[in-house]
């Protein structure tokens, strides 16, 4: 019987001949923590374990990313007690403030095809994108991996998401997952490999399938997968990872649980609502609600082609004096290739206020909203408090959508304006 990607990932690492509702003990190729999840990680490996000492140095990492620069006393003790750690294990890959977005570094420098990759944070699903199986855990099981390197999961059944069909202008990967989570709602694939095939997909860029794979869980996915491609081992081949990639689909005769049909051709720019990523209306419907804030980046939208594309609506405009438009590369290296191509000059001349990379406004560490002020963000959550104060209210866009939104201080669809 043919198998779906994640029963052929799976399968694989396990050595059997797995189905959905099996349980599987599979060996962790990577497993990283932040400076939310990982002090909680250590501690649990010292009382449930009675150790501080990980598997494999090289497999595991630390990123300081979700509070990054440090805005406190505490949070600066907490990334204190990650260096310290690290130090202790002889870590080599522990990642500053500054450095980026765990996802993204992540995605940069480790997943490749037919890894496991689990994180102790929910969106690590973004690495299905590379044909990983990549999947969030809480801490102590983060904890129980970093000390052992094995894990257990529970085959997963699968939703195929066959997206075909040529993307409008101005639509985006961003509006084809929110399409389908405003199809099926914010539960409807719960603990399933949600796995996105078809000729839309194809003709996607990788950073636009990891838009997809990063929001899976968004409607309950416990991974979101896409088969490795050649533009999976040119996106590996520019980090020097040609050498990791493999070719990866789900077989012709692989039977799956759901299936959904999108014709991409028929798509429009959508916005989610406040509070929940399921509340998807067409940006029309929206049109002229007047914004105290427009935020670009995070481990969604935060990539190279985004803040080209922001740069590129931006160029020769002002964002209007009664909207904030902030901006955060997903990692160092973004901002870097930004900077040589002159985005980011662009997007500060406009009048952006441009960040170091990490999460930042995403979870209102390090921007935050005021009472009553509307935020409309190219992030992956908008529920309530999400961005740091329970009476604000959070809409969520593609990067088109919010650029040309931060340029007329209201919610405005770029097709009516970028004609």
């Amino acid at each position: 019987m043919g198998k779906t990607l994640a029963e052929k990932i799976l399968s694989e690492k396990s050595g059997t001949d797995c189905v959905p509702g099996d349980i599987v003990t599979v060996p962790v190729d990577f497993v990283f923590s932040h400076d939310g999840t990982m002090p909680l990680a250590i501690q649990q490996m010292e009382k449930e374990l009675s150790t501080r000492k990980v598997f494999d140095p090289k497999k595991v990492a630390g990123i300081c990313d979700h509070a990054s620069p440090s805005p406190s006393e505490q949070v600066s003790n907490v990334q204190i007690f990650m260096r310290k750690f690290a130090r202790e294990n002889r870590m080599p890959h522990f990642f500053e403030n500054g450095d980026g977005i765990c996802h993204q570094i992540v995605a940069e420098r480790f997943a490749a095809p037919g890894k496991i990759v689990i994180g102790a944070d929910s969106h690590t699903c973004t690495h299905g994108a590379l044909a990983a199986f990549g999947t969030g855990m809480g801490s102590t099981d983060v904890g129980a991996i970093m000390a052992y390197g094995t894990t257990w999961l529970r085959v997963p059944e699968s939703y195929k998401f066959q997206i075909d069909g040529d993307l409008p202008r101005f639509v985006t990967s961003k509006d084809v997952f929110l399409h389908i989570v405003r199809e099926i709602t914010a539960d409807g694939a719960t603990y399933m490999s949600m796995e996105f095939l078809g000729s839309t997909v194809k003709k996607m860029s990788v950073e636009s399938r990891l838009v997809m794979s990063n929001m899976a869980i968004e409607a309950g996915g416990k991974v979101g997968l896409c088969a490795a491609d050649e533009k999976v081992r040119a996106f590996l081949a520019k980090y020097g990872r040609a050498g990791e990639y493999r070719e990866l689909a789900p077989d012709k005769g692989a039977r799956y649980a759901k299936e959904l049909n999108v014709d991409a051709t028929k798509l429009e720019p959508l916005i989610a609502a406040p509070h929940r990523v399921d509340n998807v209306r067409p940006v029309s419907e929206l049109a002229g609600m007047e914004l105290d804030q427009v935020c670009i980046g995070s481990c969604t939208n935060g990539r190279l082609e985004d803040i080209k594309t922001a740069a590129e609506i931006l160029k020769g405009a002002k964002v209007h004096p009664h909207t904030r438009l902030v901006v955060y590369a997903a990692s160092r290296g973004v901002l870097l290739e930004a900077m040589k191509a002159g985005y980011i000059q662009t997007l500060v001349e406009a009048g952006a206020a441009v960040c170091p990379p990490g999460c930042g406004f995403c979870i209102g560490r390090t921007v935050a909203l005021g009472d009553g002020e509307k935020v409309l963000s190219t992030q992956n959550r908008n529920f309530k408090g999400r961005m740091g104060n329970n009476k604000a209210e959070i809409y969520l866009s593609s990067v088109p959508v919010a650029a040309v939104s931060a340029i007329c201080g209201k919610v405005t669809d770029p097709r009516e304006v970028m004609k």
